[in-house]
């Protein structure tokens, strides 16, 4: 299962490449990132593969990254006209989406909710019909 980590960084000039480096280095491949400044910091989601979970945060910890959440998230593959019919599949299953980002390209979309096993049901219906270009890929079983 896909894992989001949220690290904060300082602001300034490198410290993407830092957490780029710290990740290559430590052998965890970054799936995907998602990266926004606010009041003096970097909020970075990244996601990683849930089994690269504890060699990305012990490297973290080991460069005094701060990580302020983990979480598992939805990864759905997405064609053309496919993020729109991800995000109405969601909303007609009733689905609040917390944090939503494309990877490699925008074929992926990352999703992340407290209602995961709803969102994963909604998803793997819409992947299953004509309606829409989207296969879910990695989801929570329950």
């Amino acid at each position: 299962m896909p894992t989001d980590l949220t690290v904060v960084l300082a602001d300034e000039p490198g410290e993407l490449a830092r957490l780029g480096e710290v990740t290559v280095a430590a052998g965890v491949c970054l799936r995907g990132m998602a990266a926004f400044t606010g009041e003096g910091r970097g909020f970075v989601h990244a996601l990683v593969d849930d089994g690269d979970v504890e060699k990305a945060t012990k490297a973290l910890k080991q460069a005094k990254m701060k990580l302020a959440d983990t979480r598992e998230v939805i990864v759905a593959d997405v064609g053309p006209g496919g993020l729109t019919d991800v995000m109405l599949a969601l909303s007609e299953a009733n689905v609040n989406v917390d944090l939503a980002y494309t990877a490699l390209g925008g074929s992926k979309v990352v999703i992340a909710t407290d209602d995961v096993f709803n969102a994963r049901d909604a998803l793997t219906e819409i992947a299953g019909s004509a309606r829409a270009d989207v296969r879910v890929r990695s989801a929570p079983h329950r």
